[in-house]
């Protein structure tokens, strides 16, 4: 059997991932030398086709939008975070040649979360409420002790949201997107929104904000983040999620403990800043 020495990030868009610069960051650090990873511009239409090309040399993929979901039916397994939230972000082939699917993006934002301090919530915010917005959900579950409130655009968004709350054993309170700016009051927001949604609100900040976790990482500072920092509120921004779900994944397609952190963090924020030169 040949040796399973291959990885890659898949989604589209992907030419904007930082992927492949954390993973390869961790390779180097590591000795392993022969591991590649690579990015793959791959939609709903072909993930299925992409899987059935793959070769015993595969040992994992990373996922980004639009297929989290989208392949879930073309796994042989998945994890019960996975599950939780009907989203996988990671899949590992097994010796055997089993797909088997987990989310890295729950543990990620907690361990995100935690490096800056937050440990426990009595209330959260989260906006928008796309795959993201359930994996915040679910890590919400293990570290907030009250309601959150999600900020949405329509009522199947709503529907959805109300869903993953009774689902993962949240009180989710609906707030439609018009009163988004009140919203940010609360000790915790957590905004998944795409590039741009949150640049609106950045002037409804709070005096005294809570903690602010923006998961975009490019462009960055996001509007949002930008003015919560000038405010005094601590940001915890898209790279601190990406580099420790990327940690996670790291270990469990190479099976090396622990993945490099601060070099696949300094990797990152390399590549980042080459952007903007």
């Amino acid at each position: 059997m040949p040796a399973r020495h291959r990885a890659a990030v898949l989604g589209s868009p992907i030419a904007h991932s930082l992927s492949p610069a954390l993973h390869r960051a961790a390779y180097r650090e590591l000795g392993l030398a022969d591991w590649t990873y690579e990015r793959f511009e791959v939609d709903e239409s072909g993930i299925g086709p992409f899987l059935g090309g793959l070769d015993g040399t595969w040992a994992g993929l990373s996922l980004t939008m639009p297929l989290k979901r989208a392949v879930l039916p073309l796994l042989d397994e998945v994890s019960a975070t996975a599950a939780s939230v009907e989203a996988v972000n990671t899949v590992v082939f097994t010796e055997d040649g089993r797909r088997v699917g987990d989310n890295t993006d729950v543990p990620g934002i907690l361990a995100a979360l935690g490096e800056h301090g937050v440990e426990r919530v009595d209330r959260a915010t989260v906006l928008g409420a796309g795959a993201t917005a359930s994996s915040a959900l679910a890590a919400l579950a293990r570290i907030c002790d009250g309601p959150v409130t999600a900020c949405v655009r329509s009522e199947a968004r709503a529907r959805e949201m109300r869903g993953w709350g009774e689902r993962l054993g949240v009180e989710v309170r609906i707030a439609p997107w018009e009163e988004a700016p009140a919203a940010l009051d609360t000790p915790l927001v957590v905004a998944t929104t795409p590039a741009g949604t949150t640049d609106a609100l950045a002037g409804a900040v709070p005096a005294a904000p809570g903690t602010l976790f923006d998961v975009l990482y490019d462009p960055w500072p996001t509007a949002l983040a930008e003015a919560w920092a000038t405010r005094g509120g601590p940001v915890v921004g898209g790279l601190d999620l990406l580099v420790h779900q990327a940690v996670l994944q790291v270990e469990q397609m190479t099976g090396r403990h622990p993945a490099p952190l601060a070099a696949m963090r300094a990797a990152g924020e390399a590549a980042l800043a080459a952007r903007v030169r």
